[in-house]
C-alpha cells in the first residue's frame, strides 16, 4: 500500500527527482547571469568613458538603461510566461541578451551602447520571471526552500565573481571585453534551459490566467522591497563613507562591503533549510532581528565606521540580509497555483528593484548633507527602525507552517 500511495505524484512524500535538480541548476545559471552583467559591466564603465571619449557621469546611463528596460518588461514578461511557458520565454530572453550584449561590444557611441543596454534590459525582463518559474516546478511546496536558498547563494557568487571577471577582461582586453564575454554565456545558458527545463512544466494549467496577488505575495514583495532597500542603500553609504571620509581606496571599500556578500550568500542554503523545516515566518523575523541588531550597533555615536571592529556588527547585518531571500520568494510562490508563477516572480522582481532604487536614491539624500560619521550612524539607526517597525510585522504574514504547506501539497496530489 505505501508504494502505491507514493506514486501518485511526482510531488509525493515530498520526493525530488534527479531532473528536479537538473532544472533547478540551469534556471539558476540563466538568473545568475543577470546578476554577473550588472556587477561585471559596472567595473568596466571607466574605461568605456575613456574610450568612447564621454564623461564618467554619462556612463551612468548605460547602467539605469538596463535596469529601466528590466523593470518595465518584468510584469508583462511574468504575463508572458505563464501563458506561453518558462522555457520559451527564458530563451527569447536570452537571444535578446545576447544580442544585446554582441552589438553593445561592437558600438561606437555612447547612444549606440545605450541603445543595446536597453535591448539586453529587456531580454532580462523575460529571463528572470521564467528562470524563477522554471527553478522551482519540479520542487513541492515543502522543498522549495532547499531549491531558493541554491538560488539565493548562486546571486553571491555572481555578485563576487562579477568585479573580478569584469576587472579582468578590462585589464587585459579592453572594456568591449567585458561586453564580448556576456555572448556565448547567454548561449551556453540558452543551451542548457532548452535540454533541461520542459516546453510545459505544470501540463493541463499551462495558459490559465490564476489569481495572483493577495495578502501573503503583498507581504512578501514588501519584505522584497525593504531587504533591497536596507542592502542598496547601507552598502552605497559605507561605500561613498569609507572613499570619501576614510580615505579608503575604491578596491579596499569595495573589499570591506565582500564581506558583507559573502555572508548573504552564506546565510541563502541556512534559510532555504530553515524554511522547509519551520515555515516562512521565523526564518524572515530571524533576518530582520539579525539586521536590526547590527544596525543598531553601527548607529551607536562614536562607534567605529573604519577599523577592524567595524566587521563585527557587518556579520549579523549580513547574514540576517541574507536570511530574508528564500523565505519571501518561496512565501509568495507557495500562495499562488503553479500557472501564476511567472507574474508572482515578475511581481517579487518589480519590489526588489524599486527597493534598490528607494535605498540608493535615500542614501544619495543622506550623503547630500554631508559624508561625516554621524550623518551615517543616524542613517543605521533609520535602517534599523525600518527592519523592527515594518520588516518584522509584515514577516509574520509570510505563508504558513510547514505542516499546512505540507497538506496542501497532499490534498493536491
Amino acid at each position: 500500500m505505501r508504494r502505491h500511495s507514493r506514486a501518485r505524484g511526482p510531488h509525493a512524500g515530498g520526493e525530488v527527482s534527479r531532473e528536479a535538480w537538473t532544472r533547478l541548476f540551469a534556471c539558476t545559471g540563466a538568473a545568475a547571469l543577470l546578476q554577473l552583467d550588472g556587477t561585471l559591466i559596472t567595473v568596466a564603465l571607466p574605461s568605456v568613458a575613456h574610450g568612447l571619449h564621454v564623461s564618467n557621469a554619462s556612463t551612468a546611463v548605460v547602467l539605469s538603461a538596463y535596469f529601466g528596460a528590466y523593470a518595465i518588461v518584468l510584469l508583462p514578461g511574468g504575463a508572458l510566461v505563464d501563458r506561453f511557458g518558462a522555457r520559451q520565454l527564458a530563451l527569447v530572453g536570452l537571444a535578446l541578451f545576447a544580442l544585446g550584449a554582441l552589438a553593445g561590444a561592437l558600438s561606437s557611441s555612447i547612444g549606440a551602447l545605450i541603445a543595446t543596454r536597453v535591448v539586453q534590459g529587456a531580454g532580462a525582463g523575460l529571463v528572470s520571471p521564467a528562470a524563477l518559474a522554471g527553478a522551482v516546478s519540479g520542487f513541492p511546496p515543502e522543498r522549495r526552500g532547499s531549491a531558493l536558498g541554491i538560488w539565493g547563494a548562486s546571486a553571491g557568487v555572481s555578485n563576487l565573481v562579477g568585479p573580478l571577471l569584469g576587472g579582468l577582461l578590462t585589464v587585459t582586453l579592453g572594456w568591449r571585453a567585458a561586453w564580448w564575454a556576456l555572448v556565448p554565456l547567454a548561449l551556453i545558458s540558452a543551451a542548457t534551459i532548452a535540454r533541461q527545463v520542459p516546453a510545459t512544466l505544470h501540463g493541463g494549467e499551462a495558459g490559465k490566467q490564476s489569481p495572483t496577488l493577495n495578502r501573503v505575495v503583498m507581504a512578501a514583495t514588501l519584505v522584497a522591497a525593504l531587504t533591497f532597500a536596507v542592502m542598496i542603500g547601507c552598502f552605497y553609504l559605507a561605500s561613498q563613507y569609507l572613499q570619501r571620509a576614510a580615505g579608503y581606496s575604491a578596491l579596499g571599500a569595495s573589499a570591506a562591503l565582500v564581506i558583507v556578500a559573502l555572508l548573504v550568500g552564506a546565510a541563502a542554503p541556512l534559510a532555504g533549510r530553515l524554511v522547509d523545516e519551520h515555515g516562512e515566518r521565523m526564518p524572515a523575523v530571524l533576518g530582520f532581528v539579525l539586521a536590526a541588531g547590527g544596525l543598531a550597533v553601527l548607529a551607536i555615536p562614536g562607534m567605529p565606521l573604519s577599523d577592524l571592529v567595524t566587521i563585527l556588527p557587518l556579520i549579523p547585518v549580513g547574514l540576517g540580509l541574507g536570511m530574508l531571500f528564500v523565505p519571501t520568494s518561496r512565501a509568495a510562490l507557495n500562495a499562488t497555483p503553479p500557472a501564476s508563477h511567472g507574474r508572482t516572480s515578475a511581481i517579487l522582481s518589480v519590489g526588489r528593484l524599486l527597493g534598490a532604487g528607494m535605498g540608493a536614491g535615500l542614501g544619495g539624500v543622506v550623503l547630500a548633507g554631508g559624508t561625516d560619521a554621524s550623518t551615517v550612524h543616524d542613517a543605521m539607526l533609520v535602517g534599523c527602525i525600518l527592519c523592527l517597525v515594518v520588516g518584522i510585522p509584515a514577516s509574520t504574514r509570510l505563508g504558513a507552517s510547514r505542516g499546512a504547506v505540507a497538506n496542501r501539497a497532499r490534498a493536491s496530489a
